[in-house]
């Protein structure tokens, strides 16, 4: 087959998964899949390899997800299998990382032959347990773990698990409703997939797979060349649950691959902040592709030369049966501490430091709300600080990276749950100063409807040690939580209980400069005030208002 054939149908194939991806945010009932594009959607071979991701998604997603279809392939043998079977798991150590992510894979049938798969992954809103926090004291705390299983039998949907799910959850409507979703986006690949091989009359996917995969490796070898040789090496600190915690990292840098090394973090905590390798993995991997290479697509091929490890038992490898809950608290750090060290080898091509780990705010009904016959709810928010500046730009506001989650609306979020979003806007002068300034974080500003008391669970990070500039640049504004009228902050991680008149602000943390502040150019400044993005105050920062 001529190369130019074969890129007509490697496009085809991204054009197939977005329209897979697109299927589950439709479908799904929950807000942070619907709205927040928490989820991820891929194409494999029958080899299990990754061909093609959608574009929407998150790396915590994406890049497990490449990994659990081997694990699953590997379990469920293939002679085994039937058109219209589904399997799928939650399985933190195999999925993506904790127990509110539910992992779906459907071979795809032609001719009565499996020719390739179909996965994919979103958050399902709540699994019983203690519910989204980080105060389970380990994985049998958090809720319902199913082990990797068939959901679906030949087109017959297992009834008797989705009695499980449902008599397990505070949200089984919602949670009913995103697992339909699920299966609708693994039926629309399959379809797609066979139709798009009927149009060009092949019958398996190996030409395509082969290429795809060997086209993405040697651009990723090309890209790797020209990164300088050697061992770098990064620390940062970590706000942690009962003490501060350090997490290391060691890059390696070789011709044919680039290799990370945790060693030298810190221990797992007795909270659910811990992080399966496979999650740290997948974040550590996506900020070394969006550096190296990143213009090629990510499949098997492009993710091949970059591996991840750590000491069992260091918080970035957490073993069984560890509380892993909240694990995006540390997993979404991993980015800032592998471009500490991308820094050393390209620093005018790593961004500052940012806020990275999502301003996560799940909330659900107090106990006694339910019992008195008031509304029962389970809703999991989503806010997110400023990126770090870039080498030669600005940082974004109110932007996730690294993990692509949209923010939650105020409108839904006040539509689904009995809160009232008073304020939501950028937070001035939080962007650290620099040449190219951080992005802003946010402030916003809830409290309860009908005066009804509700349960937050808090788990962020930044509010003690700030995103770091870089280059001269000065560090972002550390988060803060606090209620209205109370001399004291409100630590970042455990149970919060807002009563009804209560008057709860948040505030994300920003991202950290890029270059001397002095150097930042007039005009750029004088915009940043006109805006209001930085106060007559905050302009000293530079150096004085000018």
């Amino acid at each position: 087959m001529s190369p130019a054939r074969l890129q007509v149908m490697w496009n085809r194939l991204l054009a197939v998964v977005e329209e897979q991806g697109q299927t589950l945010i439709r479908a799904a009932f929950s807000p942070i899949v619907r709205e927040c594009g928490d989820i991820s959607a891929g194409i494999f071979d029958v080899h299990g390899r990754m061909l093609a991701q959608a574009v929407t998604g998150t790396p915590g997603h994406i890049n497990t997800m490449a990994e659990a279809v081997l694990h699953l392939r590997e379990r469920f043998p293939i002679q085994t299998m039937k058109p219209g079977d589904i399997y799928m798991t939650n399985d933190p150590w195999l999925a993506s990382g904790h127990l509110n992510d539910f992992l779906l894979m459907m071979p795809a049938f032609k001719d009565g032959k499996v020719v390739g798969f179909t996965s994919c992954t979103s958050h399902l809103v709540d699994l019983g347990g203690l519910g989204m926090g980080p105060e389970g004291s380990d994985i049998y705390d958090e809720g319902l773990l199913i082990p990797p299983c068939k959901l679906v039998d030949q087109g017959e949907l297992n009834a008797l698990l989705m009695d499980i799910v449902r008599a397990n959850s505070r949200e089984p409507i919602a949670n009913e409703g995103d697992i339909y979703a699920l299966v609708a986006c693994c039926e629309a690949g399959v379809t797609r997939l066979v139709g798009m091989m009927d149009e060009f009359g092949i019958d398996d996917l190996e030409e395509l797979a082969t290429y795809i995969i060997d086209t993405s490796r040697r651009g990723t070898l090309d890209a790797i060349a020209e990164v300088p040789e050697g061992v770098y090496s990064n620390m940062l600190k970590m706000d942690g649950y009962e003490a501060e915690l350090e997490l290391h990292a060691t890059l390696t840098v070789s011709k044919t691959d680039l290799h990370v090394d945790f060693t030298g973090t810190s221990g797992c905590s007795k909270k659910g902040i811990n992080v399966p390798l496979n999650y740290a993995t997948a974040y550590t991997v996506f900020a070394m592709r969006c550096i190296v290479g990143s213009d090629i697509p990510n499949n098997a091929g492009s993710l091949e030369p970059f591996t991840v490890d750590g000491p069992k038992g260091c918080i970035l490898n957490a073993q069984r049966p560890v509380p892993v809950a909240m694990r995006h608290t540390l997993g979404q750090v991993t980015p800032d501490l592998v471009l500490g060290c991308l820094h050393q080898a390209l620093p005018d091509q790593v961004p500052a430091e940012g806020a990275s780990c999502m301003f996560d705010l799940p909330m659900r009904h107090a106990p006694e709300v339910a019992a008195n016959g008031g509304r029962e709810f389970a809703i999991e928010p989503v806010h997110n600080g400023g990126t770090g500046a870039r080498p030669h730009s600005d940082g974004l506001s109110a932007t996730a990276y690294p993990s692509g989650v949209f923010g939650s609306q105020v409108e839904i979020t006040e539509s689904v749950a009995p809160v009232v979003m008073w304020k939501r806007e950028l937070r001035p002068d939080s962007g650290g100063a620099g040449q190219y300034r951080g992005g802003l974080g946010q402030r916003i500003e809830m409290s309860a409807a009908n005066d009804a008391p509700f349960i937050v669970f808090l788990s962020v990070e930044r509010l003690k040690f700030p995103a770091l500039g870089r280059m001269g640049g000065q560090p972002g504004a550390p988060g803060r939580i606090r209620i209205k009228g109370q001399a004291q902050d409100i630590p970042g991680k455990g149970e919060l209980r807002v009563e009804g008149d209560d008057y709860l602000i948040f505030e994300t943390p920003g991202g950290g400069g890029f270059g001397r502040p002095t150097d930042r150019a007039q005009d750029a400044l004088a915009l940043d005030l006109m805006r209001g993005l930085v106060t007559a105050d905050g302009a000293k920062s530079y150096g004085g208002e000018k």
